[in-house]
């Protein structure tokens, strides 16, 4: 994720690029312009006129700010109406971090069946993260959910270690609520077991999961951060 206080820098130098779209204006002309300003190795996915103010989208991965047509400008934050107060960025952004549910590899991830089971998320936890710890005692509470849970070691060593010892154990997913709800240590796993750790870092990095927990629901939405109950489940409603 780009750092604000890189893109106020760039904002800073104002990009003194108009020349470059006196003949075309067009979005390749954008990028080719911007991009090398924004750090090494910072690429721009795309560049898009919006139906609004005369602004171009630029996206770099998950994130999403704004340019001018001439591209003098960089304007960062979000779009709103200010009749409806519809936010367009964050419509933007929930598109374009939307996934197929369904391709997800769910024989990676721990799975638990509390009631009926008919609602269904996936979320990605490191064991060490507190957030997570929360979040799991949310989860504690619920009923008629099934949580499929990808532990996604971000955190230390030590996160692979200790989801290593609960992806071995009898019941993996008792294992990781004594851990993550009753601070009990996973019992040490044996040498000849394997976690698919290197599969969910992978696929981790691949779905922009920067922070845990990161919750998936059905209709391929999600919400970052460890969410209340009131909050998940009314999104458990929303969803058909």
């Amino acid at each position: 994720m780009i750092k604000l206080n890189k893109l106020a820098a760039v904002l800073a130098l104002g990009l003194a690029a108009a020349g470059a779209f006196a003949q075309t204006g067009t979005e390749a002309a954008i990028k080719k312009a911007i991009e090398p300003r924004l750090g090494e190795g910072v690429k721009i996915d795309s560049v898009t006129k919006t139906p609004y103010a005369g602004l171009y989208e630029i996206r770099i991965g998950g994130d999403i700010f704004y340019t001018d047509a001439k591209g003098e400008y960089l304007f960062l934050g979000r779009v709103v109406n200010s009749k409806t107060f519809e936010d367009y960025t964050k419509a933007r952004t929930d598109e374009i971090n939307r996934i197929k549910f369904s391709d997800l590899p769910l024989d990676a991830a721990m799975k638990q069946v509390k009631g009926n089971g008919k609602r269904v998320i996936a979320v990605f936890e490191d064991p060490n993260c507190g957030y997570c710890k929360r979040f799991r005692q949310t989860l504690n509470e619920m009923d008629n959910v099934t949580v499929y849970t990808f532990m996604y070691n971000i955190l230390s060593e030590d996160s692979v270690t200790k989801s290593r010892n609960i992806w071995c154990s009898a019941d993996r997913a008792r294992a990781w609520d004594d851990w993550m709800i009753r601070g009990k240590q996973p019992e040490a796993a044996a040498a000849s077991c394997t976690t698919p750790h290197e599969k969910v870092f992978a696929l981790g990095q691949r779905l922009r999961v920067t922070g845990t927990p990161t919750i998936f629901f059905t209709d391929g939405s999600r919400i970052p951060g460890a969410v209340d109950a009131k909050t998940l489940e009314s999104k458990l409603a929303s969803i058909k």
